[in-house]
């Protein structure tokens, strides 16, 4: 009962909230899935930073390759990276899945946690029409991004499944040998490509939703008014 007594009582458990951003005019340009999708596009950023911290934290010889002072200095420098249109340095120019590709090759010698994030915010950007906003005048292929959710699949089974010539795995990422089980890596790259999907369900969904907002707003304005009582 005095288990039972504890669970019950959240009281110093920080469960966090919801935040609300605030207000910029440039959202008046901007649609629902506009929004929908900007908001996407920073939180999935957002992921991917995260994802570079555990991935620092796990393989501290990668940040180390930069020539960085630190691990938050990496992560500075990959965080001004992901904010500039030009690639990582280390990609020798490729862009999207290109990129992906070479981030992932087994022969890849340089820092490869920042090759890998990098290519991966510039292989969702591209699905996004190269914009990390968009707006009215923007348009948002659905097929685009729902193909950038099956590439971020594939990008972490071959993270989990290939091996470099001495065996090793590309990068020690979840844990699941010991009695602790760490899947932190995994559950991040599933919000990321949840994400995704409902997004370019979304997308889909857009024009349809269109024609029934108006007609919703037609017949409610003709049919469903109140009628004056004096």
């Amino acid at each position: 009962m005095l288990a039972l007594a504890g669970c019950a009582a959240p009281a110093s458990i920080e469960r966090g909230e919801t935040l609300v951003a605030p207000m910029r005019p440039t959202e008046l340009a901007q649609s629902d899935v506009n929004r929908m999708a900007t908001l996407a596009m920073r939180d999935n950023l957002d992921s991917l930073l995260r994802i570079a911290d555990k991935l620092y934290r796990r393989n501290p010889a990668e940040w180390k390759k930069t020539g960085a002072a630190s691990r938050e200095a990496a992560l500075a420098q990959l965080r001004l990276s992901l904010e500039s249109p030009e690639p990582w340095h280390a990609l020798q120019g490729r862009r999207d899945i290109a990129a992906l590709s070479l981030a992932l090759h087994p022969d890849f010698s340089g820092d490869r946690v920042a090759a890998f994030v990098a290519a991966s915010a510039d292989m969702l950007v591209t699905a996004h029409g190269g914009r990390m906003r968009l707006y009215l005048v923007d348009s948002l292929d659905n097929q685009h991004v729902y193909n950038a959710a099956r590439n971020m699949e594939i990008a972490v089974w071959l993270l989990s499944s290939r091996r470099n010539a001495a065996g090793q795995p590309l990068l020690l990422a979840d844990d699941i040998s010991g009695l602790q089980r760490n899947l932190s890596f995994e559950r991040e790259f599933g919000k990321i490509i949840a994400r995704l999907d409902l997004l370019a369900e979304v997308a889909t969904e857009k024009y349809r939703r269109a024609v029934i907002s108006y007609v919703q707003n037609f017949v409610g304005g003709t049919f469903m008014q109140f009628l004056p009582v004096r």
